[in-house]
């Protein structure tokens, strides 16, 4: 399953961030994510830099590995990897064991309370295989996320690794992340214990629906 002359990843440019959650809204939207719960999110921290307190923004998602460590766990092969790279569950498959939550070091994955069953980014696959980007990338207000095929050497995410210094999330535990942050500080690129923007979703989906 997936194209394997594909190679789908994300380039995130903390540099255009401005943790404005529009990214967090669409993601909900566009995936009928239960209330409380998120494939996306930006975590907002405050850092000591120079004797001044700073904020800091990360976006955070299923990094889509390479080496994904939520695929051995699974005692049902619920989760599995596409030939492009995507990491997708099979919700008839999948018991809730939890272990793939337990097992992933971004946090990115959670028991969607409505199906009992593991949950996370996608990249929004059906988007993409009509030709569409994800939607938390399609509504981001600073163009801070770019989507693209890494293995076409034309697409932006490929010409921006190659221009810029990028970083994963976790280096150390080997996992090959396929999200790829501009302008990530040390401070919060490993198991920084941090909370979520002060922001109400359901507020902020009101918003939407007015507009």
């Amino acid at each position: 399953m997936g194209d394997e002359q594909h190679r789908w990843a994300m380039v995130v440019d903390l540099r255009k961030c401005i943790g404005c959650q529009a990214c967090t809204v669409a993601c909900t939207m566009e995936n009928v994510v239960p209330p409380g719960k998120f494939r996306t999110i930006v975590s907002s921290y405050e850092i000591q830099l120079e004797g001044e307190t700073r904020n800091m923004v990360l976006p955070r998602l299923c990094n889509h590995c390479e080496n994904p460590p939520c695929i051995p766990v699974c005692p049902v092969q619920a989760t599995y990897q596409r030939n492009d790279g995507i990491v997708l569950v099979d919700n008839e498959r999948c018991v809730g064991c939890s272990y793939c939550v337990q097992a992933c070091p971004y946090d990115a994955r959670f028991i969607n309370p409505k199906t009992n069953t593991a949950d996370k980014c996608t990249f929004c696959v059906h988007r993409v295989e009509a030709g569409l980007l994800p939607a938390c990338v399609e509504t981001c207000v600073g163009g801070a996320r770019i989507f693209g095929d890494l293995k076409n050497p034309q697409s932006e995410v490929t010409k921006l690794i190659s221009k810029h210094s990028t970083r994963g999330l976790r280096p150390e535990m080997k996992t090959r992340p396929q999200v790829y942050y501009i302008g990530l500080d040390d401070r919060i690129s490993g198991k920084v214990e941090g909370t979520a923007s002060l922001w109400n979703l359901q507020a902020a989906m009101g918003k939407e629906n007015k507009s």
